[in-house]
């Protein structure tokens, strides 16, 4: 589904089949390593459930299902950088495929809102960073299970130093006057997420 979906909206930019294959594979590679428990194929496949719902109301709907590609395409847990590479790959690849400057320009703006999670002037901005914590608000199996994948993939840190930068992450998301910036996600996931994290702090 992931992949026909990529090859065929990149289709209306370039008709060089060997470019479109290679772009998918390098995409697929990334988010196919061993080390990536969370951000992989199936955190793509659910903003793209989230966000498919939504589509009627998106501005730019080509900006978001490339942002959606790219905006962990490139993630090391010890870095803080990620958006920003992750930005970069895209230009890089969207330069490749002659893309518009604005649209290129809009995936940047997409992926490198997920940094902060911060609320946007921009509409699709805010839908785009909320479906992306929409995992926040799932049910508690669904939420325990992130969890365990997020901490697989800091496994490089100990616990005595995972654990109190966990609870200062969600301690920060508790904070927010909301979590989620559009009536939508609020409404569909705002008092879950909330208790899901109170009891995830609870538990370190």
């Amino acid at each position: 589904m992931l992949k026909d979906l990529f090859l065929s909206l990149i289709s209306q930019y370039t008709n060089d089949a060997d470019l479109r294959h290679s772009l998918w594979l390098e995409i697929e590679r990334n988010y196919s390593g061993k080390k990536r428990h969370y951000h992989n194929l199936k955190h793509l496949e659910n903003l793209l459930s989230e966000l498919t719902e939504l589509k009627a109301v998106v501005n730019n709907w080509d900006a978001i299902v490339l942002a959606i590609f790219y905006h962990d395409v490139v993630y090391k847990a010890h870095r803080k950088d990620n958006e920003e590479q992750s930005a970069l790959l895209a230009n890089t690849h969207l330069q490749q495929l002659n893309c518009e400057a604005a649209l290129i320009d809009q995936v940047n703006k997409l992926i490198l809102a997920t940094k902060s999670h911060q609320l946007s002037d921009d509409e699709d901005v805010n839908l785009f960073t909320d479906a992306d914590l929409s995992i926040l608000g799932k049910d508690w199996e669904t939420y325990n299970t992130y969890c365990s994948n997020v901490r697989k993939e800091y496994a490089i840190y100990p616990d005595l130093l995972y654990k109190p930068g966990r609870k200062n992450a969600l301690k920060h998301f508790l904070s927010m006057h909301r979590i989620f910036k559009t009536e939508h996600f609020y409404k569909k996931y705002e008092e879950s997420a909330k208790k899901n994290m109170e009891r995830e702090i609870a538990s370190l």
